[in-house]
């Protein structure tokens, strides 16, 4: 196929010109059906490093769904519709039960290695949390069975509260999550805390275990420059989130990469008051931009940030593309250029609508004025 007459953006930069694709490709030429794209832009697909929006479609409500592969499909079609062409889908291995407990994660992981037919490329990002010391070796299993190249550390637990002896927010609720009684609940998590002496040497040699394996490491949330240096000494080269100036301050100095969450960039501050995305890339500080839990947050995030007058648009657009390509080493795609997967998205420059996505050449959402000019 040749698309003609679109503004394509090349590392270079935009310009108006013709794109061949073959074998799923971009290719130097060819000879096949021209479409006519003139008036639209022809952009990288969004490589999305961090994304649960999946969760509403594989388990919309406790216990109603039961077939995640159907629940698949339907993440499928939303990823494409906002031109997401690589996905990494981040699932739970966590205390706080139901759809992020370790019985879904496994039933999660089996789901998604048999999924057939789908067209965007997902990818499994496992988030553990580093607390639930009895869970290593499962976990640690999980993460071999299921072939996952990511795993992100966290550590959510209500330390603060549970160091003074109070009732942690969302007890009832995470306990009835869990299938557990709040006190039975409450007992677990203060476990948990009181054991927290042990953690740091567990997970020093399970990142060590995970890093000699080839799996690419996170940390989330990080909140501290000391923090972010002991995730650094451990081989967690990945700053996910950081919550303060200070830890993205630190990760982007050390050379780690910086991933930032989108709804932060559009609702133009954290919903939780951590630090503003929108100033660290100002600033210079971001290498990547995540969809988090909302996937058109990325398309929207490059919309802000251009329109705000922080980047120009080329560089907005390698923030969702090239950028977090490079975060997860993935050197086939992330850029238009010759050789390299026809990831693509054709979009209307004024509205930014998405007329068109491609992964690997393959048609996976087609709409609108975009879809009149194919079927022409």
């Amino acid at each position: 196929m040749i698309l003609r007459g679109a503004d394509v953006l090349r590392p270079e930069g935009l310009a108006i010109g013709d794109l061949c694709l073959a074998d799923g490709c971009i290719a130097e030429d060819g000879d096949g059906r021209e479409v006519d794209l003139s008036g639209f832009r022809v952009l990288p697909g969004l490589v999305d490093t961090h994304g649960d929006g999946f969760e509403r479609h594989v388990a919309p409500r406790r216990g109603a769904v039961n077939n995640i592969g159907i629940g698949l499909e339907s993440v499928d079609a939303e990823l494409a519709c906002n031109g997401i062409t690589t996905a990494t889908l981040a699932q739970f291995f966590s205390w706080e039960g139901g759809m992020r407990g370790p019985d879904f994660a496994e039933r999660f992981c089996a789901a998604l290695g048999a999924a057939e037919g789908l067209l965007t490329d997902m990818r499994l990002q496992l988030r553990f949390e580093t607390h639930m010391l009895d869970h290593y070796a499962r976990f640690e299993a999980l993460v071999a069975d299921s072939g996952a190249g990511y795993v992100v550390f966290n550590d959510h637990l209500p330390h603060d509260a549970l160091a003074k002896g109070k009732k942690p927010p969302r007890l009832t609720g995470q306990a009835l999550k869990s299938g557990r009684s709040p006190e039975a609940h409450h007992a677990l998590l203060r476990d948990m805390h009181d054991r927290r002496g042990e953690v740091p040497e567990a997970v020093s040699a399970l990142a060590a275990r995970l890093a000699a394996a080839g799996v690419l490491l996170g940390s989330h949330d990080d909140n501290t420059a000391e923090g972010r240096e002991q995730w650094r000494g451990m081989g967690v080269s990945l700053a996910e989130f950081p919550e303060t100036r200070e830890a993205a301050e630190a990760a982007h100095a050390a050379g780690d990469a910086v991933i930032l969450g989108a709804p932060n960039v559009v609702r133009g501050g954290s919903h939780k008051g951590n630090v503003s995305a929108t100033d660290l890339l100002r600033d210079g500080i971001g290498d990547a931009i995540a969809s988090d839990y909302h996937y058109p947050a990325m398309r929207q995030a490059v919309a802000r940030l251009v329109e705000g007058g922080v980047v120009p648009f080329e560089t907005a657009w390698g923030l969702v593309s090239s950028g977090p390509a490079r975060v997860l080493g993935l050197t086939d795609r992330g850029e238009i250029s010759i050789g390299k997967r026809a990831d693509l998205v054709v979009m209307e420059p004024e509205s930014g609508r998405i007329g068109a996505t491609f992964v690997a050449g393959r048609v996976s959402y087609l709409s609108g004025a975009v879809a009149e000019r194919f079927l022409g």
